[in-house]
């Protein structure tokens, strides 16, 4: 019988070789102990679910692939997103202190969003629960002085959790995490707070397919977000700008989507490329939204995706969650324009920065499944991918 601690250890020594990197070097960018490493690989020592997450980050995986049987990782975001629903059950309803420092949750926060850039969802999964509790805690018990910035951290923790949720298909989770964003959000005393809250609304009028209201409500947010007089006041508008873009695109309405890109360009100009309030922005984010508007318009449009490509590529400084949907959403206009190959090789990139975004992305999963249909000699490799992207 395979002995699966060997089994992991193998597949994590075999992922580092073809990465050209020394067990020195793995243990490092994981932070964990060359020596727990060497045996980790050996199969005498196994790894813990936060051992594993730590490798499979330092090694742009995810952490399924370095498992044996059955997938723990979608196991463990299960259950964590069943911890997530009972934390917020009452957050608006006092609870006992927390016992963890304002400084703390500070930084736990911001941990967990930098996660949530990264499209380290299994991790992020696994500490929100806490996390949440704690912000819920830290939100009630604060001085009235600290009440805003707690503020600002339950709805930086909120929205964390959320992308979790709604990558994960828990779309009822995910409105109620967003409601709890939307009552946070007015105590946060910052209106870059209520941007980023009504640019993460966006999402329940993307799963309903409410496009058109989802429209009027950015519109809304748009007229009430501040002024563009510094870069952040920029970001968050050109952010909205952006979100704004893509669900016109989804409405059919090619006039206000590029309307709304121009803008979100135009605000790009003052707005250095960073992440704003939580929220990616700047000239190559617009160029980013550029090709999910020309994916979401379709038909024609869809051309346009391939120009981009052909003059640019995403930097490494953007989120790898953006990066990745770059080229998910580029593999669907090749797959329009029949360039099989490179969609399928655009799938692949997109893996490769962000496997845990890409695994569980309808688009990247529907463009597999149809490659794979056209296909019919039955490429092994295309095979396994739609395999593990769960197209078959």
């Amino acid at each position: 019988m395979p002995d699966p601690l060997r089994g992991v250890g193998a597949r994590i020594a075999t992922a580092r070789r073809a990465r050209r990197m020394t067990q020195v070097q793995l243990s490092a960018a994981a932070h964990i102990s060359p020596s727990l490493l060497r045996k980790i690989e050996q199969g005498t020592r196994q790894p813990s679910d936060e051992t594993l997450d730590r490798i499979a980050a330092a090694l742009s995986l995810d952490p399924s692939r370095l498992q044996a049987g059955p997938d723990r990782s979608g196991d463990r975001v299960r259950i964590a997103l069943g911890a997530v629903s009972a934390a917020i059950a009452a957050y608006d309803i006092p609870t006992e202190p927390s016992g963890r420092s304002l400084p703390d949750v500070r930084a736990a926060v911001a941990e967990a969003a930098t996660w949530r850039l990264n499209s380290q969802y299994v991790r992020l999964a696994t500490a929100a629960p806490t996390l949440l509790a704690d912000a819920v805690a830290t939100y009630h018990a604060a001085e009235d002085g600290e009440r805003a910035e707690a503020a600002r951290l339950l709805t930086s923790a909120a929205r964390s959790a959320d992308a979790v949720a709604y990558k994960h298909g828990a779309l009822d989770l995910s409105a109620r995490l967003i409601e709890l964003m939307r009552w946070a959000a007015p105590h946060a005393e910052d209106p870059s707070v209520a941007a980023s809250t009504a640019y993460v609304r966006t999402e329940t009028f993307f799963a309903a397919r409410a496009h058109e209201a989802g429209l009027r409500a950015l519109e809304t947010a748009i007229d009430a977000a501040p002024s563009s007089d510094s870069p952040h006041a920029a970001a968050a508008r050109g952010a909205l700008h952006m979100r704004a873009a893509v669900i016109a695109a989804r409405a059919r309405d090619a006039d206000a989507a590029r309307a709304h890109l121009r803008e979100a360009g135009t605000l790009a100009e003052r707005a250095p490329e960073s992440v704003y309030a939580g929220t990616a922005f700047g000239p190559d984010s617009v160029r980013v939204h550029r090709v999910s508007v020309a994916v979401s318009l379709g038909g024609d449009h869809a051309a346009d995706a391939l120009t981009v490509a052909r003059e640019w590529k995403p930097p490494a400084v953007l989120p790898t969650e953006r990066r990745s949907g770059f080229y998910i959403e580029l593999a669907r206009a090749q797959l329009w324009s029949g360039r099989t190959d490179h969609a399928f090789e655009s799938l692949k990139v997109a893996r490769r920065i962000a496997p845990q975004h890409t695994r569980e992305h309808p688009w990247a999963r529907e463009t597999a499944a149809t490659l794979r249909r056209l296909k019919r000699a039955d490429d092994e490799s295309l095979t396994a991918f739609a395999e593990w992207v769960g197209a078959v």
